[in-house]
């Protein structure tokens, strides 16, 4: 099975723009970051509850809980907010006609019911198609997440708890490697 593309910075901002000038821009927006800047699933994404990111106060949280329940190797693990995912709630947030229950879903159709991973799978889909990014999908952000660490210099053991992985070499498979990241890589020496 061929893995999901990983978009370059610049290739990200194609499925923005498309997105910036659709319906329901705010939470598409946010469904892409939340994959990219979060490293969640789209299983994960579609489970996501306001309580799981705004806190009692109203505050965007420091870190979003999953349950074993949402995740796929059934073990609960903290996702951590960094700011850029923090300021990406925060602008959804002010999409917000009212203040939703802390219970109701995050995202929610047009039809106002909680995204099913599929559907959400496939509005993603829809979405990097019509950005013509062939070959991306909803795992794109994922494995976006996952090499952008790596490339970073984050250990490899940090990077796997991040993902939820429970073996390093599942982690490695996620991390893209193109030629321009090796030449940089011997330009170092």
């Amino acid at each position: 099975m061929k893995q999901a593309r990983v978009l370059t910075g610049v290739e990200l901002k194609r499925p923005l723009a498309v997105i910036a000038l659709s319906k329901h821009a705010a939470r598409n927006r946010l469904a892409i970051m939340l994959s990219h800047l979060a490293g969640l699933r789209v299983g994960e994404i579609a489970s996501l509850r306001v309580s799981d990111v705004i806190d009692n106060d109203g505050q965007v949280r420091d870190q979003i809980r999953l349950s074993a329940a949402v995740t796929k190797g059934g073990h609960a693990r903290v996702v951590f907010i960094g700011e850029k995912l923090r300021r990406e709630i925060d602008r959804f947030r002010a999409e917000w006609e009212r203040s939703p229950l802390k219970n109701a879903p995050l995202l929610v159709t047009q039809k106002h019911p909680a995204f099913s991973a599929n559907t959400l799978c496939q509005l993603m889909s829809k979405l990097y198609r019509e950005a013509g990014l062939d070959g991306a999908t909803s795992h794109s952000g994922r494995r976006w997440f996952i090499t952008k660490l790596a490339h970073s210099g984050v250990s490899a053991k940090v990077i796997m708890t991040l993902a939820g992985h429970k073996n390093l070499t599942t982690t490695q498979r996620y991390i893209d490697v193109r030629d321009d990241m090796m030449r940089t890589a011997v330009e170092l020496l």
